[in-house]
């Protein structure tokens, strides 16, 4: 994907009066930022938590071949599916953009 492509998808639609270009947005390249990819999440008690052990299952709310969520900074922008990217590293394919309700941040 180019650099032009992914600047496209961070403008605002139809919020800001013109679309920024990439030169415009270069400054925030170097910028870190964590991308997560969750597979599920659970609820315990913390008695339930200390007896796991090696081997312990934990169900999440999640069905196998659902969607994962991709956060970036702990906020959610897409969803997609785990992906084998060789013998031993995961990857994830992004398989849906999450539009953010700018109202809720």
């Amino acid at each position: 994907m180019s650099n032009d492509m992914e600047l496209a998808e961070l403008n605002e639609p139809n919020d800001s009066p013109a679309p920024r270009s990439a030169r415009e947005l270069e400054a925030v390249y170097d910028i870190p930022v964590t991308l997560s990819a969750v597979l599920g999440k659970t609820t315990m008690q913390v008695s339930q938590l200390l007896k796991l052990g090696r081997g312990a299952v934990v169900e999440l709310d999640r069905k196998l071949g659902e969607a994962i969520d991709i956060y970036v900074n702990n906020r959610l922008v897409a969803r997609g599916e785990v992906v084998m990217v060789d013998d031993n590293r995961l990857g994830v394919t992004m398989t849906e953009i999450v539009k953010a309700d700018r109202g809720s941040s």
